[in-house]
């Protein structure tokens, strides 16, 4: 992650952080993972494995005894190459293993030649290896296809943010706990616009298709009414309008999806005024409150007295949220997490303790309150004591004033 930039960095394949930080990680999909460690200087070697282990069976069987045969070992050559290497190279090896196999075996006395049994088994065992492989084949293709798919949709979702996007120092990090899916329901936004620019970070309730769904909805209707709305409140406002428009959607579609119906976010929504540089609005959508971090120490904002995003209708609320206002001094930062943070635990079950983890780093650091150095203290903390496995998805989200 650069200093004053954005890169969201994903919990699925947990492959190495752009932060460099050594921490253990599940690693990639192991279609990728192979191509990596079998190629040397953009050339496969895939093919080396199974030729040794070839040459070396061939090597053993005519360095023993004829009542020690080996040659029908052969029948591993194939098997190993469907593992590593591709169609071709597979079928290349089962005829060459059944090659061999005729070649070595008649280079004995009669008496010591295995015979037409094993020449079934190798010819056998090469037909079903490429087989095997044919499988595998299209089964990572088919994975990277949807990888792709997953992938697109993040971006879509999740869009990519440049540095100092609408004055802002901003970081983000998103942590997948689906390391299929890649991205779920935690969704955050900068928006830039002529009263100023606006943040939105939240989680919808739930996982699956349905999160992401609601997440998209609420996204899109950022980033129109961020941009043209005067107020905070009413982008509120039309937040509240969107999620409530979305469940009567889903509900017309089907009326028996109380899951997808009822499903509500929580969020926090910030403004930066552009008459007001000191000035942060913030409201508050039933979310984690922030944390404000600073050079000299760490403080929460007050909790947001507003209920989640979907659920305001249902208790006949009259209007959005109050709008909180509040003064960042020089070198403050708001800190913004879901609840993949706060709800990580370690091995006895004890939650991470945010604001304490943050203020010892801070008190360590004082260069820790940087948006980049903030977001990876973080989430290098929660992944340390949950051991990297995280329960929910997870989203660190940092900013302040350039």
């Amino acid at each position: 992650m650069s200093g004053r930039g954005h890169r969201p960095v994903r919990h699925g394949d947990l492959g190495r952080s752009p932060l460099g930080d050594g921490l253990p990680r599940a690693g990639d999909p192991d279609a990728i993972r192979r191509q990596h460690l079998l190629r040397v200087r953009g050339r496969s070697v895939a093919w080396i494995p199974p030729l040794l282990v070839l040459v070396s069976i061939l090597l053993v069987d005519w360095y023993t005894g004829g009542e020690f045969r080996t040659v029908s070992w052969i029948v591993l050559v194939p098997g190993i190459a469907a593992a590593i290497c591709g169609v071709r190279g597979t079928a290349v090896f089962a005829v060459l293993g059944l090659a061999t196999y005729v070649l070595a075996d008649h280079a004995w006395p009669r008496q010591y030649q295995t015979g037409l049994p094993d020449f079934i088994l190798v010819g056998v065992g090469g037909a079903l290896a490429v087989l095997a492989c044919a499988v595998r084949v299209r089964g990572e293709r088919r994975m990277l296809h949807m990888r792709d798919v997953a992938e697109t949709t993040r971006r879509t979702l999740l869009r990519p943010l440049p540095p100092g996007w609408g004055g802002l120092d901003h970081a983000a990090v998103y942590l997948a706990a689906d390391a299929v899916a890649r991205v779920g329901g935690d969704f955050y936004d900068i928006q830039p616009g002529p009263h100023g620019t606006r943040a939105l970070v939240g989680d919808v309730q739930g996982k699956g298709l349905g999160a992401v769904e609601a997440a998209a909805a609420l996204l899109g209707t950022f980033r129109e009414a961020g941009y043209h709305e005067r107020e905070l409140a009413t982008v509120a406002a039309r937040l509240e309008t969107r999620i409530h428009r979305h469940g009567l959607h889903l509900a017309a579609l089907d009326p028996e999806d109380d899951d997808r119906i009822d499903r509500f976010a929580t969020a926090v929504l910030l403004s930066f005024p552009t008459a007001e540089p000191d000035t942060v609005e913030v409201v508050n959508f039933g979310h984690e409150p922030p944390l404000v971090v600073g050079p000299f120490g760490v403080r929460s904002l007050p909790p947001g007295r507003g209920l989640p995003l979907g659920l305001g209708e249902l208790a006949h609320m009259d209007g959005p949220p109050p709008t909180l206002r509040i003064t960042l001094a020089p070198g403050e930062t708001l800190l913004v997490v879901t609840d993949g943070v706060t709800e990580a635990r370690d091995g006895a079950g004890v939650f991470y303790p945010l604001k304490s983890r943050v203020t010892d780093g801070v008190s360590a650091d004082p260069r820790l309150a940087e948006p980049s150095r903030l977001v990876a203290y973080v989430r290098d903390g929660t992944l340390r004591h949950s051991g990297g496995h995280l329960a929910d998805d997870t989203t660190i989200f940092a900013v302040r004033r350039m």
